[in-house]
């Protein structure tokens, strides 16, 4: 089984992007848009303090008809940030994930956020190991009968 820090080192891009809950609801919106990624860690003093999604955009702003330029990240970020250690298999993650239907986990070395891993990273490598089973199954069954 694959460990978080595993994943986090085969991504090609191991940066996470952050925002701080001052920021408006609009300059978050733009910086995913820009990096085309789906939500930002938010950072308050070197801590994270919560996650802003384009769901939560969607949901809080859009919807409800509130002015993004005006609206501070604060007002409509998820609090509840869920983590996983580098440690942690991507099968906890998975289920996690599942469990608490999230598509992004910062990964903490104690009070450090040391990366982020998303449902597609997860996706992707179990689909590769499962890839490298099937290629040595195959490798014993055709050695097995020649």
């Amino acid at each position: 089984m694959t460990t978080v820090a595993q994943i986090l080192k085969s991504k090609a891009d191991q940066s996470v992007a952050t925002t701080s809950p001052e920021a408006s609801v609009f300059e978050a919106v733009k910086l995913m848009a820009e990096k085309n990624i789906g939500a930002l860690v938010v950072v308050e003093g070197g801590k994270v303090v919560g996650m802003v999604t384009e769901r939560d955009y969607a949901r809080k702003v859009a919807l409800m008809a509130r002015n993004s330029r005006d609206t501070p990240v604060r007002d409509i970020m998820s609090t509840r940030v869920m983590y996983v250690r580098p440690n942690q298999t991507n099968e906890e993650c998975m289920a996690l994930m599942t469990e608490n239907r999230l598509r992004h986990l910062p990964v903490m070395e104690g009070e450090r956020m040391v990366g982020l891993i998303s449902i597609g990273d997860l996706v992707k490598d179990i689909i590769s190991e499962q890839k490298m089973i099937i290629e040595q199954l195959e490798h014993y069954i055709a050695g097995g009968l020649g």
